[in-house]
């Protein structure tokens, strides 16, 4: 039942990866959107369930808090690093003088040039990470209980729209080709199916799972406020694109909602 449930998840991420390649000429809106879904799946969905599951004290903190601080911090060294090792192979002379005119193109023009490729591929092997836990989940939830498991089972499938729409956005805005993003979308795709069907074999204790969720929840914000964020907003400071952020915020707390 995890399996085919797991199947459906797989259709759903698929598809959200589809909308957010038909909506390129809406890319703010787009930005806008995964943005908002990853905000809310990060403080609604993963901290949540992080401090459920790994909730004991270290040095007077919770445990899910100070991993979810290290994803955080984590996220931003190895963009960091990854921008100065591009910046040290040397950039173009021409280039170079383009990005030194002050005005707003030349800046939008030095903001895309620092987008690293590699980025946008670690994040998105990060949320296919996240979507192997996502079957693991589902497949455990089952072995508790009908109820459990379906409970679980909704809130995999919705949110996994979101893990579609925000894996294929992630890729592609570091810039990488379409054929890396649709790449890691159906690898982020299979990843929840192959994650039900291995909890035939083994059981992932809770703690662990936990803190897996409260360190990748850092991260995720991370990229969602640093940088998801920040590019939506950078050419097209419009209201809609706000409004889409919170839309985004809103789908993901239904969706904790009617699962919850």
């Amino acid at each position: 039942m995890a399996v085919f449930v797991a199947l459906g998840a797989f259709l759903m991420t698929l598809f959200g990866g589809w909308t957010a390649q038909r909506v390129t000429d809406r890319r703010h809106l787009v930005l806008g959107l995964a943005g908002g879904l990853m905000l809310g799946v990060v403080g609604l969905d993963l901290l949540p369930e992080a401090m459920h599951a790994a909730g004991q004290e270290v040095f007077g903190v919770p445990q899910a808090l100070l991993l979810f601080v290290g994803g955080f911090l984590v996220a931003h060294l190895v963009e960091r690093l990854l921008a100065v090792r591009q910046a040290s192979h040397g950039a173009d002379p021409k280039e170079s003088e383009a990005l030194d005119v002050p005005d707003g193109r030349a800046h939008a023009h030095a903001h895309a040039h620092e987008r690293v490729p590699q980025v946008g591929l670690t994040a998105a092997a990060a949320m296919v990470g996240h979507s192997l836990m996502d079957g693991i989940a589902l497949g455990a939830a089952f072995q508790i209980g009908g109820g459990m498991g379906a409970a679980v089972a909704l809130a995999v499938v919705a949110h996994d729209f979101a893990d579609g729409f925000n894996t294929y956005t992630l890729t592609s805005l570091y810039g990488n080709d379409r054929r890396k993003a649709v790449m890691m979308l159906v690898a982020d795709a299979v990843a929840p199916v192959v994650g039900a069907a291995s909890t035939l074999l083994f059981t992932l204790p809770e703690e662990l799972l936990g803190s897996y969720l409260g360190f990748f929840g850092g991260a995720l914000l991370y990229l969602a406020a640093a940088e998801i964020l920040p590019e939506a907003h950078h050419e097209h400071p419009a209201r809609s694109t706000v409004l889409c952020t919170v839309a985004g915020v809103a789908f993901i707390w239904l969706v904790v909602g009617i699962a919850g």
